[in-house]
Formats: structure tokens, sequence, C-alpha cells
């Protein structure tokens, strides 16, 4: 069978560096295991993903694999992998097997999965370190306690286990915190991709249509493209559901006059994309809905106008709540002033999430939003400055449920709108944009 050409560069590359951070720390032996496979019910298994720190330095995507990276005067890059099998491949598809992995992944060397636990306790001895992702618990945890166990038999002929154990994950997080040019490239692709599939949405949509039929024009554009996948759960709420945050798409009727809410996202060759576009089943924004959309807008421009390198990642979240807070105070939602309102909080019974995540290989990225290197308490540490290179959402919105005190004009509108905004030297790019934010370029797109 011929494999797909794939570019080893970047995986190599991202090795490269851990393999240079851990020489910094004295050396040592990092061990990382891709994600186990998992089953729905009885013999169906769910769609198999990889771990994303597994794929981020290796790009294999078969399961029950194991990474090895040595740092010493010598660095090693080893992979343990499934042996070639062809009556299981008959079942499950092609292995790539240990003899040609090492050349295809651009690796030192590869053996079989089965050999992993007699190889392991021998590259365990005289190495100082141990890095592994030790909070993934007992699927860590179990092994490496087993190999230190087998490893310390050799002690009474000088050997030595390692002395420190270090955790493999905070490391791993820091360098995938900034794309690379690769990375980028491919969520870019993601983005034009989902933009696609949220104009199709929008030209599809019509009253007496259910939320799933909606879901799955998104599918299919994702799939029709080369997506492997959705990023997460389609979101596909209409009318009063799009105030419920984590809504996914049900069976309910896309009525004349509602809202609806897709938030929807494909992943491409591991990369997420993350787009949320609000807009009315029957076209045309009414007014209460227009007035609370065009709020919805400002607060995100104002959010993408602060996202610049050296401002803290905080930033573009309280400059669209500023915009949103006064937005809320002059449509009546609220009382009182802008100041007052910001510090009692009381937006966020309309306003209750952040305006962003980290966007990467998973949808809510890895990646600390406080400066990691600030010797304080989590809830005091300052906020981390944006540089270029990072991906983050840009996700305002408003949710307005009825209730006594709320004009009713207002009642049962949610908005959200969401881009995803890779940090430049200069600003911030909106990758998203194929598909329109604004009312009046929505409303053409819908008449097509």
């Amino acid at each position: 069978m011929t494999l797909p050409a794939i570019d080893i560069a970047p995986f190599r590359e991202r090795r490269r560096r851990l393999l240079a951070h851990m020489r910094a720390q004295g050396g040592g032996i990092a061990v990382l295991p891709t994600a186990p496979e998992a089953v729905r019910n009885r013999d169906a298994e769910y769609p198999y993903r990889h771990d994303s720190d597994f794929y981020y330095l290796s790009g294999f995507i078969e399961p029950e694999a194991w990474l090895v990276l040595i740092a010493g005067a010598d660095d090693h890059a080893l992979l343990f992998c499934r042996p070639r099998d062809p009556k299981m491949e008959t079942w499950t598809g092609y292995r790539v097997g240990p003899e040609a992995a090492a050349e295809r992944f651009g690796l030192d060397d590869a053996y079989s999965i089965e050999e992993l636990d007699d190889i392991l306790p021998e590259l365990l001895l005289d190495q100082p370190a141990l890095y592994a992702p030790f909070e993934r618990g007992d699927m860590v945890d179990g092994p490496v306690q087993a190999w230190l166990e087998a490893a310390r038999g050799q002690t009474r002929q000088g050997r030595r286990v390692p002395q420190r154990m270090q955790n493999l994950s905070p490391v791993l997080a820091e360098m995938r915190l900034v794309k690379d040019a690769a990375e980028i490239a491919t969520m870019r692709r993601a983005a034009r991709i989902s933009a696609g599939a949220h104009a199709r949405a929008m030209r599809t949509v019509r009253p007496g249509m259910h939320e799933y039929e909606l879901e799955a024009e998104l599918l299919y554009e994702f799939r029709r493209h080369g997506a492997q996948a959705p990023a997460y759960t389609s979101i596909v709420a209409g009318g009063a559901n799009a105030c419920i945050l984590h809504y996914p798409a049900g069976n309910a009727e896309l009525r004349d006059g509602d809202l609806v809410l897709i938030d929807a996202g494909c992943e491409l060759d591991s990369y997420a994309s993350d787009i949320t576009r609000t807009f009315p089943v029957n076209g045309r924004y009414s007014g209460p809905q227009r007035a609370l959309y065009d709020l919805t807008v400002a607060a995100q421009q104002a959010a993408a106008e602060a996202i610049r390198p050296g401002q803290p990642w905080n930033a573009g979240h309280q400059a669209a709540l500023r915009v949103l807070v006064q937005g809320m105070l002059d449509e009546k939602l609220l009382k009182g002033s802008l100041d007052g309102t910001l510090e009692s909080g009381d937006y966020s019974r309309f306003y209750m999430h952040q305006t962003g995540h980290w966007l990467g290989l998973d949808v809510h990225d890895v990646g600390d939003y406080r400066d990691p290197a600030a010797p304080y308490a989590d809830d005091t540490r300052p906020w981390r400055a944006l540089v270029p290179g990072m991906m983050l959402t840009v996700e305002p919105g408003i949710y307005v449920t009825a209730a006594d005190d709320v004009p009713s004009r207002f009642w049962n509108i949610g908005i959200r709108i969401e881009d995803d905004a890779l940090v430049t030297e200069t600003g911030c790019e909106l990758i998203t944009r194929g598909v329109p934010v604004n009312a009046r370029e929505i409303e053409a797109l819908m008449r097509e």
C-alpha cells in the first residue's frame, strides 16, 4: 500500500526543541503514550482520535503507541507501535508497522509495542530525569512504575534509575501555545472549510426545518472538503435554545421570526476551527434582534482591536465587556452606571463567559492564561502577554431569557459571534471571516 507523503520537518523540529529543553535541565528520558481506544458499546468502538501531545511530536495517528525521547550527548527519538498483522489489517485497516515507521516519521528507530516492557527498563537506567504526562493517571503511572521496578533490579551492578520525575504536559503546553508555520497553514485551511459550512447553513435554512437538519448541512460540508470530523459537538440552537450555552443540535423546529445560533467547526489534520454565527431563520433580523446583534458585533470588534502583541490575555475580554455592558444599559436590560455594573457583575445574567480561549490541536487548547513565571497564587497572577503566533477565539455574546424585569421585546434572544484570531506582529487577523458577520451581508447571503 502506498501511503500519502507527510512533511516530517515540523515534527522533527518540535522534538528538537523539547530535547534541547531537557538537556538544559540536565538531560533525561521522556515517555509519552497516545490515547487509548474506547469501546462505545459491546464490540463497537468510538471513532479513534490520537492524543494531541503525542501527535504534536510524532505525526503518528495509530493507537497502541508510545514515543520515547532521550536527551543527552546523543539524542534519540524512538517509537513503539503495533506490528504489521495482515489478518487484523483485513478487519481494521493498514498499519505502518515498526519496519517503516522510523523512516516515515523521521525517527531514529522503531520497535513493536510488544517489546516495550522489555526495552524501557534498560533505557531508564542512568537517566537523571524521567519526563512523562503524569496527570494522565493509571495509563502512565502503572507502566512507569513497572519499568522503574524492573530497572531497580540492576542497581546492585552500579546502575541508577532516574532520581527526578518531571511532568511533561506543562512543557508541551508552553510549546504548543505558539503555533509554527505548518500549524498556522493547517488552521487556515480548517477555518476556510468551517466558514463555508456556516455559509451553507445560512443559504439552506428556512422556517420549518429542524436543528438536526441544519447540523447535517454542516457535517456534509466538513467532510466533502476533507475534514476528518467536527472539532466538537456542533451547537445548532433555535429560538430560546440559544440561551443554553452548550446546547447540542436537537430536534426543535426552526420557526419563522426566531434566530438560530450555530457554534460549529471542523477538525482538519488534527487541528480545530471554531466559529459561531447567529442569524434569522427567515432571513431578516427583527428590530430587537438587530439591536442586540449589532451590539455583539461592536463588542467583538472592540475585542479584536485589543488583541495584539504585548497586551495581556484578558484585554480582549475587558474591551468586549465594556461595549456589551454599555449596550445593556442603553437597551434598559440593566440599570446603573457602566463602572458600577462592571464592578458589581450584574451583567453576568446576560453575559456569563469569557470572550475567548486558546485554539489549536484541541478546541480549548492547552496553555496557561496567566503568566506561568509569576510567583503568585493562580487567582492573583498577572495575565500572560500575547505574542505573535498565538491562536485564540474572539466570542462575545448576549443571552436574554424571559423575566419580569426584562423588556419583553428581548425575551429568549441568544446571540454569540465567534471568530478565530491569529496574533500577528501588529495586531490580530480573524482567519474565519470567509463567512460574513455584518447583519446586512448575512441577510444578502441568505437571499441567495
